[in-house]
C-alpha cells in the first residue's frame, strides 16, 4: 500500500468531498483527515456530520484525480469503500465561472459588433459580479453608443431578461450623455414569449427597447432583428381546445382524510389522482391503480409512507401536528410547517372566499388549465358581477417578476375569451362573461410587494388593467384589504 503516495496525493487539492456508501458525501479539508500507522496497520480519521470516525485502511487505489479506500471498522466489521474527490474551493469555483461568463459577454459582444455596421465594442461587462447577463455597450464613428443585453448561461428567463433590461435601460437614460435604446439578444427558442411581453409594455417602452434573436444556423452565428408585436399580434395564435372537466368526485379515501380537519383540508383532482393538502401545503396522495386506492402521506419529498390500515394512525398524527403548526396561533413560527408554501396558504384561504379579496368576484371551479409553461399556473380566476373576468396572482414574498408572470396568465385567459372558448364552455354557468378585456389583481401581503414592483406596473400598456391589493400582515389570521392601486387610466373603481 503506497502511504507516501496518498499522502502525496491528499496534499494536491486542499478540499476534499468524502464519498461513502449509497453516494452520501461530505466536504474535508485536506488538514481534516488524519493517517496513522501503527506496527499492525494504518488508520484513517476524520470528522464528519455524524461525529467522529476512525477506520483501517487495507488498500487504496489511484484513479485518476480521485482516491478509492478500501476501509473496515473494528475487527474487520463494516467493511466498505469510501471515495475522496477533489473538490475546487468556492471561491476559486465562483472565480473559474465569472471568467467562463465573461468570455461568453465577449462572444456575445463580437456577435453584436458584426450586425452593427461601423461599431466597435466600448465596454463589455456582467451586470453584477458573477452575473449571468452581459452589459455591452457599442459606439460609432460619430460616438452614437447602443446598449446590448444577452443571457451568456442561457438559463435566464425571457420574463427575467426583460425586466432586467427595462432596469438597466432606464440606468442608462439617467447618464450625463444618456442612452436611450437598447437591443436585447435573444436565443430563438425565449424569442416568441419575449416578443409577446414586449409588445405588453407602454409605448415609451417598447420604443427604448428591440429585440433581436441569434441565428445559428451558418459556422457563423448572427444577429436577426424584429420588429415589435402589436397588441393585436397576441390574439392570431389558436387557442388549444378547452374542455371542461367533469365533476370532481373524490374517492373514499380522500373523503376520510378530509374528514380529519374539514376546515382546513381540502382536495384538488390532479394527473388521475387527489392531491390532499392542509392549507395549502400537499400533504397526501390518493390515485386508483388497477382499479383499487392506493395513498401516500409525508410532506416532504423525501417522507412518502404508504397509507395502510396500520399507518392511518401515523396520519392522524401528521394532521394534529399541521394543525398545531400550520396554524396563525401557533407557538412556533418557524416551524417548517408554518413557513412552507406560503403562498398555496394565502391561495387555500381566498379559494374558500374569494370574496374576502373583493366582495364582487365569483370564483372559477378550474384554473390549472390555463399555463403559461409547463409548471406554471395561474393561482386563481374568478369573474367581477358585471361580467369581466379577473386573472388573480398572489405572492407571500418579493417576486421581481410577479407582474410579468400575470401578464402571461392574463394573455392565456384573454385569448380564449377573445376567441369565445370560455364562453362556451360555461366556465361560470349561465352567467355571460362580459365582452372586455380581463383584468389583473395582483394581491400580497403590503411588505412582500418587490422594491421595483411600482416601476414595472408603471411600464405596462394602459390598455391593460392592472391592480395592486396590499394585504394585511396578518393574512393567516383574517383577510384584510389594506389598500387598492389601480396602474391603469382606464381603471374603474372598486
Amino acid at each position: 500500500m503506497e502511504i507516501e503516495q496518498f499522502k502525496t496525493k491528499l496534499a494536491v487539492a486542499s478540499e476534499w468531498l468524502l464519498v461513502g456508501k449509497r453516494g452520501k458525501s461530505f466536504p474535508l479539508s485536506s488538514s481534516e483527515i488524519e493517517l496513522t500507522v501503527d506496527e499492525k496497520a494504518v488508520f484513517i480519521g476524520f470528522l464528519d456530520d455524524t461525529g467522529r470516525h476512525r477506520w483501517r485502511l487495507n488498500n487504496v487505489e489511484f484513479d485518476g484525480e480521485e482516491i478509492a479506500l478500501d476501509v473496515a471498522g473494528p475487527f474487520g466489521r463494516e467493511q466498505q469503500t469510501l471515495r475522496l474527490v477533489p473538490r475546487t474551493p468556492a471561491a476559486q469555483l465562483a472565480a473559474e465561472i465569472e471568467a467562463a461568463r465573461l468570455a461568453a459577454a465577449q462572444d456575445a459582444a463580437e456577435l453584436a459588433v458584426r450586425s452593427f455596421a461601423n461599431t466597435k465594442i466600448l465596454r463589455v461587462s456582467l451586470g453584477e459580479k458573477g452575473g449571468r447577463l452581459a452589459h455591452i455597450l457599442l459606439t460609432t464613428p460619430t460616438r452614437t453608443e447602443i446598449a446590448v443585453i444577452a443571457d451568456v448561461t442561457n438559463t435566464v428567463t425571457h420574463s427575467q431578461l426583460l425586466a432586467s433590461a427595462i432596469l438597466w435601460s432606464e440606468k442608462l437614460g439617467r447618464r450625463e450623455k444618456p442612452i436611450y435604446d437598447l437591443v436585447i439578444m435573444s436565443e430563438k427558442r425565449r424569442l416568441t414569449p419575449l416578443r409577446r411581453l414586449h409588445a405588453m409594455l407602454s409605448e415609451h417602452w417598447k420604443s427604448r427597447l428591440s429585440i433581436a434573436s441569434i441565428d445559428r444556423r451558418d459556422e457563423i452565428a448572427v444577429l436577426k432583428h424584429h420588429d415589435a408585436f402589436r397588441m393585436s399580434d397576441l390574439w392570431r395564435e389558436k387557442p388549444k381546445l378547452f374542455v371542461m372537466p367533469p365533476t370532481q368526485i373524490h374517492g373514499r379515501t380522500a373523503n376520510a382524510i378530509r374528514a380529519l380537519s374539514p376546515e382546513r383540508i381540502d382536495a384538488l383532482h390532479i394527473a388521475k389522482g387527489d392531491t390532499l393538502r392542509f392549507l395549502g401545503l400537499p400533504f397526501a396522495r390518493v390515485r386508483k391503480l388497477y382499479g383499487r386506492e392506493a395513498a401516500w402521506f409525508g410532506t416532504g419529498r423525501s417522507e412518502k409512507h404508504p397509507l395502510t390500515d396500520e399507518s392511518w394512525e401515523r396520519m392522524e398524527k401528521l394532521v394534529r401536528s399541521l394543525e398545531a403548526f400550520r396554524s396563525p396561533e401557533t407557538t412556533n413560527k418557524r416551524h417548517a410547517l408554518y413557513r412552507s408554501d406560503t403562498e398555496s396558504w394565502l391561495e387555500s384561504i381566498l379559494r374558500r372566499d374569494i370574496t374576502k379579496l373583493d366582495a364582487n368576484l365569483r370564483l372559477s371551479p378550474i384554473y390549472h388549465q390555463f399555463r403559461s409553461g409547463r409548471s406554471e399556473k395561474i393561482d386563481l380566476l374568478a369573474i367581477r358581477n358585471d361580467g369581466r373576468l379577473v386573472v388573480i396572482e398572489l405572492k407571500a414574498k418579493p417576486d421581481r417578476n410577479m407582474i410579468f408572470q400575470a401578464l402571461e396568465y392574463w394573455r392565456n385567459v384573454e385569448i380564449r375569451r377573445r376567441s369565445g372558448v370560455l364562453a362556451d364552455a360555461k366556465l361560470f354557468g349561465e352567467q355571460k362573461i362580459a365582452d372586455r378585456p380581463a383584468i389583473i389583481y395582483l394581491a400580497a401581503p403590503a411588505w412582500s410587494f418587490h422594491q421595483e414592483f411600482e416601476f414595472f406596473a408603471r411600464a405596462i400598456s394602459p390598455d391593460i388593467e392592472v391592480w395592486r391589493f396590499e394585504l394585511h400582515e396578518e393574512w393567516r389570521r383574517e383577510i384584510k384589504v389594506v389598500s387598492r392601486i389601480c396602474y391603469s387610466p382606464f381603471g374603474e373603481n372598486l
